[in-house]
C-alpha cells in the first residue's frame, strides 16, 4: 500500500455517498471472493447491470451447492437447481457495501470517524484506502479499497476492536463497464420452466401494531422495516424488524416459542456475523428471539435486552 497521492478529504458520509452511487451505476462482471478469520472461504460470479432506473445483478455462486441469485431492483429470485425450486422475494436493498438507503442519514458522522490511509491496486485497478473507525464497541470497524474514477468498492475488511480483520471480501478479478445486457439478464430471471416456484410472503406492518418495543434504544441503530411473513393460517408467523446504523444492520426474528421444535439458546459467528438465540424472559416467555446482524455480539445483546411485549 502507498501512502502517497492521498485520496481526497471527505467526510464519512460524502465517502460512502460515493461508494453508493459507484455500485450502483456502473456495469460490471467480476468474480467475488469472502474469507473469514474462521478459514471460511466462498467466491461468486457477479453480473450487474444499471438500465435507466433499473439495476439487475446476477450472482452465481462458485462454492457451495449451486445456486444462482437475480434481483431486479427489489424483486429477488433464487434457483435452487439441485432442489428444482425457485425462491421469489422482496428486498429492500441489495446488499452491497454501503447499504444505504436512497438518502443517507447523515448522523452515521456521529458514529464513525473516516481516515484516509493511501492509495493501492485491486484487480488491477487503482484504488482509494480508507478507514472507518466506530466511535463505539457496538460496531465493527472498516478498512475500505474503492475504486479511484467511479468509488465502486472492490474490497472490504471488517476490523473488530482488537484491530483483527473479521472477514475480507475483494473482487479477484473485474471487468468495469463490460458489456452486459440487461434484457439477456432480464430473459435468464424469466427461465423458470421445470421449476417449482416458492414465493416468501412477505406482509408490512409495525412493530406498534404487532405489540413489540424497544425500551430504550440501541445507539445509531434506527428501525427500518418491520414485516409479519407465515403461512395464510397464522399459525407458523414470524415478524422481522430490521435496523441500521447506516452501514451495519441488524435483523430480530420473533416468533411464538415451541417446545418441540425451538432450538436451544445459542450463539453463532461466522466471519462478520453473529447471530443468537434466545428464549425471551417473561412477561414474553411464550415468544422466542432470533438476533442475526454483522455487528459485534454485545450489540445483539444490547436488542435482545431492550425488546419488550407490549400486550
Amino acid at each position: 500500500m502507498q501512502a502517497g497521492d492521498a485520496p481526497p478529504a471527505m467526510g464519512v458520509v460524502e465517502w460512502l455517498q460515493r461508494m453508493h452511487a459507484g455500485a450502483r451505476q456502473r456495469n460490471y462482471v467480476g468474480t467475488f471472493v469472502v474469507s473469514a478469520a474462521g478459514g471460511d472461504l466462498s467466491s461468486a460470479r457477479i453480473w450487474h447491470v444499471r438500465d435507466g432506473d433499473m439495476q439487475i445483478e446476477r450472482i452465481e455462486a462458485l462454492s457451495g451447492p449451486p445456486r444462482s441469485t437475480f434481483r431486479r431492483n427489489h424483486h429477488v429470485m433464487t434457483f435452487l437447481p439441485e432442489a428444482k425450486v425457485v425462491k421469489v422475494e422482496k428486498r429492500e436493498n441489495l446488499d452491497l457495501f454501503p447499504n444505504l438507503p436512497d438518502k443517507p442519514d447523515s448522523s452515521i458522522g456521529d458514529f464513525y470517524d473516516v481516515r484516509a490511509i493511501g492509495k493501492d491496486r485491486v484487480a488491477g485497478f487503482d484504488a482509494d484506502v480508507v478507514q472507518l473507525l466506530p466511535h463505539d464497541g457496538l460496531r465493527f470497524g472498516y478498512r475500505i479499497w474503492s475504486e479511484r474514477r467511479s468509488g465502486l468498492v472492490m474490497k472490504l475488511q471488517t476490523i473488530d476492536s482488537d484491530s483483527r480483520v473479521v472477514e475480507q471480501s475483494a473482487f479477484s478479478e473485474l471487468q468495469l463497464d463490460a458489456p452486459v445486457k440487461a434484457q439477456a439478464l432480464a430473459q435468464m430471471m424469466a427461465n423458470t420452466g421445470g421449476y417449482r416456484i416458492e414465493k416468501l410472503e412477505l406482509e408490512r406492518t409495525s412493530a406498534q401494531d404487532e405489540g413489540w418495543t424497544l425500551k430504550s434504544p440501541v445507539a445509531g441503530f434506527k428501525p427500518r422495516s418491520f414485516y409479519r411473513r407465515g403461512d395464510k393460517t397464522g399459525q407458523d408467523r414470524t415478524v422481522q424488524w430490521t435496523f441500521s446504523d447506516g452501514l451495519a444492520s441488524v435483523s430480530l426474528f420473533i416468533e411464538r416459542y415451541d417446545e418441540k421444535r425451538a432450538p436451544r439458546d445459542g450463539v453463532l459467528t461466522i466471519g462478520a456475523t453473529n447471530a443468537i438465540r434466545r428464549r425471551l424472559p417473561e412477561p414474553a416467555s411464550d415468544w422466542w428471539l432470533t438476533a442475526v446482524g454483522e455487528v459485534p455480539q454485545q450489540t445483539l445483546n444490547a436488542f435482545a435486552q431492550s425488546l419488550a411485549r407490549t400486550r
